[in-house]
Order: C-alpha cells, then sequence, then structure tokens
C-alpha cells in the first residue's frame, strides 16, 4: 500500500462517485514542494555543522559563560528571596536551605 498513488487511495476510501476534493492537485503539490524546502533548510543545517567545526577553547568558553550566567542566576534569586522576607517579614531560613 506504501507504494500507491493518491487516486487509488482515494478510490479504495471513498469509492467511483465520491467527488474530487476541490484544488486536492495545488494542495498536494504545495504540501510536496514545503516538504522539500523542509528537507532541504534541514540539509544545510547539517551541512553547516558538518563542515563549522568548533574548537575545544570555543566550547570551554561557552561552558564557562553558561556556568557564570547560572551563577548570576542563582544570585539574583537569592536576592529577590532576601528582598521578599524583608518586605513582607518572612522568615525565608527554610526556603534558602531547599535551595542550596
Amino acid at each position: 500500500m506504501h507504494n500507491d498513488s493518491i487516486e487509488t487511495l482515494l478510490l479504495r476510501h471513498y469509492g467511483h462517485t465520491a467527488p474530487t476534493p476541490p484544488a486536492l492537485e495545488q494542495r498536494l503539490i504545495a504540501s510536496v514542494h514545503t516538504q522539500a524546502a523542509e528537507l532541504r533548510q534541514q540539509q544545510h543545517i547539517a551541512n553547516r555543522i558538518r563542515n563549522n567545526r568548533i574548537s575545544r577553547r570555543r566550547v570551554i568558553g561557552l561552558v564557562a559563560l553558561s556556568s557564570a550566567g547560572l551563577g548570576l542566576l542563582s544570585v539574583g534569586l537569592e536576592s529577590l528571596q532576601t528582598l521578599e522576607a524583608n518586605l513582607l517579614g518572612r522568615d525565608v531560613s527554610q526556603t534558602r536551605s531547599a535551595f542550596s
């Protein structure tokens, strides 16, 4: 069945008396063009990744940058908790231990 044409599948499903859906051929052609464009884009991205190797130095730099960003985020969250505790008069010692 995977080699059946669209016409064969429609006939098998709807029979000989069923009308052809309006603009079926145009929609099928548009769908095929869209899928082909997506495939070309995926192949282009794969080729670009394959050809543009990343050096170890660049990878280490990216890891260090992301670690620093996570550290800043952690400090920011702790500051927000402290600010919330000061504004609302809550004891946040229990919540701090959960984040530490």
